[in-house]
């Protein structure tokens, strides 16, 4: 005869919005998110069997994580002390390093574990530790703005509302120039990496001058024909060249 299911959790007043927030977080630890998936799921009435094929876990553990819950609530969900030797390496140690930026000489912009590792005298696998406790992540960026436009939402909306619903038998097309030769500059100073934020910058930026390339492959010959049209405050020549065929048609230039 099969056994009952176990009776739907009772999650405690505003624990649901709490947990909801774990799983669709990316700062949140994945372990965390785990156990508040299993938490959900078994507070909507699925049995222990069916909550570990849907998470990936045992049943055993289904079971423990749904007991500690209804003895603790959300403080249930911590890990608890290990046993054995404490932590000798400092954790906030290497966050404050890994916000410092790295050395000039080093030519690298952000950390990577393995190099800060090297420069603490530590295994990589402890700072990367440190970093997945503290939600740091020195491999990513981010953009920001903040717009005074009154109009910027209906703008916006209207940008997207062409590409969601397009009139009937139309094509939208987004053109936009991009000279990968220019001088830049953001429009507001870069927010640092912090524990639990990425790294921040405007997505817009003040241009101080350009220059374009054109180049045009003749696929038969290899022959590039390019030339460089000067942007404000840059001057820019250049000729043609024989190239053996290529993907990518490059030129020499001089500005």
């Amino acid at each position: 005869m099969p056994a009952r299911p176990a009776p739907a959790l009772v999650l405690r007043d505003g624990d649901r919005r709490r947990l909801s927030g774990w799983t669709r977080s990316s700062t949140v630890r994945a372990g965390l998110a785990q156990r508040a998936r299993i938490v959900l799921l078994a507070a909507d009435g699925l049995s222990n069997t069916e909550i570990a094929a849907r998470v990936g876990v045992s049943r055993p553990t289904v079971i423990g994580w749904r007991g500690r819950y209804e003895r603790s609530g959300m403080a249930g969900l911590d890990d608890h002390p290990r046993s054995g030797r404490p932590r000798v390496v400092d954790h906030e140690a290497i966050i404050a390093a890994t916000l410092m930026p790295p050395r000039k000489k080093l030519g690298v912009t952000h950390w990577s574990s393995r190099l800060l590792a090297a420069r603490l005298r530590i295994g990589n696998a402890t700072v990367a530790r440190a970093w997945r406790d503290y939600g740091v992540q020195p491999w990513r960026s981010q953009t920001f703005k903040f717009s005074t436009d009154p109009q910027l939402v209906a703008k916006v909306t209207d940008v997207v509302g062409l590409y969601l619903a397009p009139p009937e038998n139309a094509v939208v097309l987004c053109v936009d120039e991009k000279s990968q030769i220019q001088a830049l500059d953001r429009t507001a100073p870069m927010l640092p990496m912090q524990p639990g934020l990425a790294e921040r910058r405007t997505h817009d930026y003040v241009r101080h001058g350009t220059t374009t390339l054109f180049a045009a492959l003749e696929i038969a010959t290899g022959k590039v024909t390019a030339t460089c049209q000067p942007g404000t405050g840059i001057r820019s020549s250049c000729g043609s060249s024989n190239r053996s065929p290529a993907p990518i048609p490059t030129s020499n230039c001089t500005w």
